[in-house]
């Protein structure tokens, strides 16, 4: 496939590594120059392009930014992708740890659907609870005992159907975790974010999850 990602950091860089290790054509942007990430392109033999250029033809779009910035993001930036193709956004809102206070998420809009509203797409939540050094070296083939499942929040339908098979290939366990509405049972806070849950653990925990912003995790903490 062709993949675009916009986002070149810890969890985008992990993502550019590996699914050019499956052989993917990966288009690869951060918020600077193509210049800037020669380095990751040519070590991976991905293509380094401007932001507004990475979703251009692409089978899936992967959003890996700070949440603080995605409202910096070209208006369209993901209008050209292909038509139909899923767009996977993996951020988390840090207020009190990086991004600062967004009203309308500490009002209580999902994280996710706040991120879809901006890009003016839908979006696919995974990759979000995962730290970034298991997701490049803790990948099992399917089947295999102990694989670390990744919740997957998203709408049914072919695009779920690409996603899931991105997370198996990569070596992990797609568990659907409803739509981007119910996104919030995996964000920051709640029982599945940052652990290696095999399929099993991973449901109790999503089923387990409140929608209440935690203390640690809002910017209007008393």
């Amino acid at each position: 496939m062709r993949i675009g990602i916009i986002g070149a950091g810890q969890i985008g860089g992990t993502l550019t590594r590996r699914l050019r290790e499956l052989g993917h054509e990966v288009n690869v942007a951060n918020s600077r120059s193509p210049e800037t990430l020669a380095e990751l392109a040519h070590e991976t033999g991905a293509t380094a392009v401007w932001a507004r250029d990475a979703a251009t033809d692409a089978d899936l779009v992967i959003v890996s930014i700070p949440q603080k910035n995605v409202p910096d993001l070209a208006d369209g930036i993901v209008d050209g992708r292909k038509p139909g193709a899923p767009v996977i956004e993996t951020n988390n809102y840090y207020p009190q740890q990086r991004d600062g206070e967004i009203a309308e998420i500490e009002d209580g809009q999902v994280e996710s659907a706040w991120v879809a509203e901006q890009i003016g797409a839908p979006v696919y939540k995974v990759f979000n609870g995962i730290w970034w050094k298991h997701l490049f070296e803790k990948g099992l083939p399917s089947g295999s005992a102990h694989r670390i499942a990744l919740p997957v929040a998203g709408e049914d339908g072919p695009g779920r159907d690409v996603v899931h098979g991105i997370v198996d290939a990569l070596g992990f366990e797609p568990v659907h975790a409803g739509s981007i509405a119910d996104s919030w049972r995996q964000q920051p806070g709640t029982p599945v974010y940052g652990k290696d849950f095999d399929a099993d653990a991973t449901r109790a925990a999503l089923a387990e999850a409140s929608p209440e912003r935690t203390a640690e995790w809002s910017a209007r903490t008393p």
